[in-house]
């Protein structure tokens, strides 16, 4: 027998039925009627695999599809933002009039662990956000030809037979200056028990990337205040670098640090936590506080309670924010903590929605979702504003096997990576940096004149002490000269060790590297050497003022200058005791 739902928000008249049925012509039919208050008004009616929709609700989103319209259309004519409300008023009759009785929708006809599958609504378009019932949201992931699988965005109970609704919208976030210091989830709601920020501008979180011709040169340095990085893997504005390294080994650490290097330089930061506890963000959190760089960050949180769609929307998320401010030519540092868990959760949701897997059970668009994310990251052009966005991916490796499948795959779509070995942090190097597997695609074009000048012999001797550190394990009896490059060696990695959130200034880095190079470290022992670098560098910007400052406004050593700042290094080293 042929069953009709009919559900409406309040309780047809017998008059009404009567009609109902006769215009349904449900003979030898059986019909149900449901009282469904979040339709708002009117009725819809689900008979078999389709559904008739003549309620409230569906008005509402067509005369918002209208509206909408009207907006777009108006602001690309040149009307002014603040004459839109008398433009709608004019052509409100039009906009309720442009709605048909009866809309075909689509019907839930399963839903589990955060996956709905949908009947109907053939129009539907890919990554297109649907409206269960009057609260539910749902994120259009499965096309195929009788059904939809969707992706819950939302907690809300979602049960079979209720009505889906096509938006025609991709989802879009609040971005703009009033995110700034705040906490937010990746849909843009607040999370730091503060009102909602308020901005009247929001942008799609799935976009294209700036392409080759809207690109300019990476040449100009972020610095991150940590001189390893600084000296021998530069990073420049508009760079994809990754962080990758086993857990705890100082990933989310490098991360931040760079963040709080940025306070006073005109640098918007966002941290993009995926998956990550609420507690250790917490932390964070007060971290940038304390150091005065929360009133530049933006932090987007997805906790590892979160579901799976909202794990995997967050990055999206946090590079259209990011994007807000470069095309509005500002520079941006953005952090993605950690892509592991990002594909992790993707590699759930296609599983739930049935797709084929691959290697590791990821699917086969693994690669593809974060190559998107990350070519979002660029340095733009002069013509269009010369902003940049700075990405900082995080990858969390398994025993130091960075041949791993997500690592590989991100390695080969950043330009360049930054290896934190677990070996070396155990043995108390502080960022535990391996010189020989890290490298900068950008390389000295984001450096200084003279820091390019004296990192490349920097990390010569590094490389030096490392290859001779091996071959001495196998013999007693060393030469005098190989016995000097040794000692040497182990000062400029014990040089180079920095506690956490302590950032140096670039004239800093570049002071303490001239004195390492030029092996101004040999008499000092090597558990003095911090103290010596920091009373040099309070000695040398007193004594040597005007060098200091003509380093630090050009970046470069003059000949003269060379020669004046040896002898002033070489009497402090001669009185240093």
């Amino acid at each position: 027998m042929r069953k009709v739902i009919v559900k409406s928000s309040i309780e047809l008249t017998r008059d009404q039925k009567t009609k109902l049925e006769l215009g349904l012509n449900v003979a030898e039919s059986e019909i149900d009627y449901i009282i469904d208050e979040g339709l708002i008004g009117g009725i819809a009616i689900l008979d078999g695999d389709k559904i008739l929709d003549a309620t409230a609700a569906q008005d509402l989103i067509d005369m918002k599809k209208v509206a909408d319209k009207l907006i777009s259309d108006s602001l690309k004519k040149g009307i002014a933002v603040k004459d839109i409300p008398a433009l709608l008023k004019e052509n409100s009759k039009d906009i309720v009039e442009s709605q048909l009785d009866f809309k075909v929708c689509g019907k839930v006809i399963s839903a589990a662990d955060g996956v709905v599958h949908i009947d109907g609504l053939s129009d539907c378009c890919y990554n297109e956000l649907l409206l269960i019932g009057n609260k539910a949201y749902a994120l259009a992931m499965n096309l195929t030809t009788n059904s939809i699988g969707a992706i819950l965005l939302s907690g809300t109970a979602v049960e079979y037979g209720d009505i889906a609704y096509s938006t025609g919208k991709i989802i879009e976030v609040p971005v703009g200056d009033a995110l700034l210091g705040r906490v937010i989830d990746p849909l843009g709601n607040a999370l730091d028990g503060r009102p909602a920020a308020r901005t009247d501008i929001s942008r799609r979180i799935e976009f294209p990337a700036p392409s080759i011709v809207d690109r300019s040169k990476v040449k100009e340095s972020l610095s991150t205040g940590i001189l390893a990085i600084d000296a021998m893997i530069p990073i420049g504005k508009g760079q994809r670098e990754l962080i990758i390294g086993d857990r705890q080994t100082g990933k989310t650490s490098l991360a931040i640090d760079s963040i709080i290097n940025q306070r006073g330089k005109n640098v918007i930061c966002i941290y993009v936590a995926i998956g990550q506890r609420a507690a250790a963000v917490s932390k964070i959190v007060k971290t940038l506080e304390e150091y005065g760089a929360l009133s530049y960050t933006i932090i987007v949180l997805s906790t590892a309670s979160d579901s799976a769609p909202l794990q995997y929307i967050a990055p999206y998320t946090g590079s259209a924010i990011a994007e807000n401010f470069m095309y509005a030519g500002r520079d941006v540092l953005i952090v993605y903590d950690d892509l592991s868990k990002h594909a992790v959760a993707y590699r759930t949701i296609s599983l739930l929605l049935k797709r084929p897997a691959g290697r590791e059970a990821f699917p086969g668009d693994i690669f593809y979702i974060h190559s998107k994310l990350l070519e979002r990251a660029a340095k733009l052009s002069k013509e269009l504003g010369g902003g940049s966005t700075t990405a900082l991916p995080i990858i969390e490796t398994q025993a130091g096997d960075i041949a791993a499948y997500i690592p590989t795959n991100v390695i080969s779509i950043t330009d360049g990576q930054i290896y934190l070995e677990g070996e070396l942090f155990k043995a108390g190097q502080r960022p535990a940096v391996n010189v020989g597997l890290s490298v900068s695609r950008v390389g000295g074009s984001a450096q200084t004149k003279l820091m390019r000048n004296l990192s490349a012999q920097m990390r010569l001797d590094i490389a030096h002490y490392r290859e001779l550190a091996v071959f001495s394990q196998f013999g007693s009896s060393l030469d005098e000269s190989t016995k000097e490059i040794l000692n040497y060696g182990a000062k400029i990695v014990e040089s180079i060790k920095q506690a956490e959130c302590s950032p140096l200034s670039t004239l800093k880095e570049e002071l303490y590297l001239f004195a390492i190079v030029n092996k101004y470290l040999k008499k000092v022992p090597q558990n003095k050497v911090h103290e010596f670098l920091e009373a040099y560098y309070n000695y040398i910007i007193m004594q040597e003022a005007e060098i200091c400052r003509r380093i630090d406004e050009s970046g470069e050593l003059s000949a003269e200058d060379e020669v004046k700042l040896k002898k002033t290094t070489s009497d402090y080293v001669s009185a240093y005791k």
